[in-house]
């Protein structure tokens, strides 16, 4: 007697609530690690539910490292390290096809790109030409060589750290590479208290790191991204969008505005900042706040500004302030 088949289910789509309650758990575990970063980690995990990559950029020994692999194990992601060196290769980022002599052909060996989440730490401490070598998986998530197109795992994301560029034995990552990223992140000095209290708690463990529990997996990402794709923006806020990215073109002190792709990188991470407060509604006050993160690092200022050190940070809060806040019907729910 043949039984009819059972069909196959597909778990309901979380809603906006469950969602953030879920993103706000991962963030408490990883903040058992990473003391006194509760902005930093939040920037960090809207780049893993817009589905972008993240340059973390800031000074030696600040946790960037320590940041990327907490994500990894309380994702559940499969983690891979890169040190990008002057004399790393291309090939080693990537993957190289080598002679098997049991067989007589070439066979292909991945690289460390192959992976869920990669920390490409310390990238501009490698000449472009293997910086290059990162664009077309963080760009099209997959890999050509030898011919061949191999597609990376699904979710897959970039976080980078860099030192800044005054620092010697650097390279200065080419417009194109920064404008692959999504956001960038500073992490900046602990307060003293901050500092206090993780050497406190390094001296209660007895170990060099907290241990993270895995609260997710590879699917739990997909899903949440699916999520980011359902939250609604309205068109006044897309006009924002436009305004603020054109307001960095026409800036006096910026040489080179920003790119239609912040603008896709702003609305992106606005509609995963509503969904990590369990909205599936944009307001102005996420693209506001984030505006910074999303179009700082790609935008060139004018080269007398060096000089007198202003930031494009700087620059990018003085145009969130000119550029007019559309208003809206729907306004977010203030915390209790």
């Amino acid at each position: 007697m043949t039984h009819p088949s059972v069909p196959r289910t597909t778990p309901p789509a979380p809603t906006p609530e469950e969602v953030g309650e879920q993103a706000a758990a991962v963030l408490r575990e990883i903040g058992r690690a990473v003391v006194g970063k509760r902005d930093a980690l939040e920037l960090v995990l809207l780049g893993v539910l817009a589905g972008g990559h993240v340059l973390i950029e800031d000074l030696p020994g600040l946790g960037k490292t320590l940041l990327a692999r907490s994500f990894a194990t309380t994702l559940g992601l499969d983690f891979r390290r890169i040190q990008f060196t002057p004399d790393l290769l291309p090939s080693d980022v990537t993957g190289a096809s080598l002679y098997d002599q049991r067989t007589g052909e070439m066979v292909f060996h991945p690289g460390p790109v192959f992976t869920h989440l990669l920390l490409a730490d310390e990238i501009n401490r490698t000449p472009p030409k293997t910086q290059a070598a990162l664009l077309e998986a963080m760009a099209e998530s997959q890999v050509t060589a030898d011919g061949a197109t191999r597609p990376l795992a699904d979710p897959f994301m970039v976080i980078a750290t860099a030192n800044p560029v005054e620092y010697e034995g650097t390279y200065s990552l080419p417009e194109a590479q920064l404008d692959r990223f999504q956001l960038r992140v500073r992490m900046g000095y602990l307060t003293a208290d901050d500092e206090t209290s993780m050497l406190r708690n390094r001296v209660g463990r007895a170990a060099p790191e907290a241990v993270l529990d895995t609260l997710a997996g590879p699917a739990d990402v997909v899903a949440w991204r699916a999520a980011v794709e359902r939250v609604e923006i309205d068109d006044d806020l897309l006009g924002y969008a436009v305004a603020l990215v054109n307001a960095t073109r026409e800036h006096p002190q910026i040489s080179i505005g920003a790119s239609p792709r912040g603008g896709l990188a702003l609305v992106q991470l606005a509609r995963a900042r509503a969904l990590l407060d369990g909205r599936d509604f944009v307001v102005p006050e996420d693209m506001k706040r984030l505006a910074v993160p999303a179009l700082a690092h790609r935008v060139s200022l004018r080269p007398e500004l060096w000089v007198r050190e202003v930031s494009t940070d700087d620059v990018l809060g003085e145009i969130v302030d000119q550029v007019g806040t559309p208003s809206t019907r729907r306004t977010a729910a203030v915390p209790s």
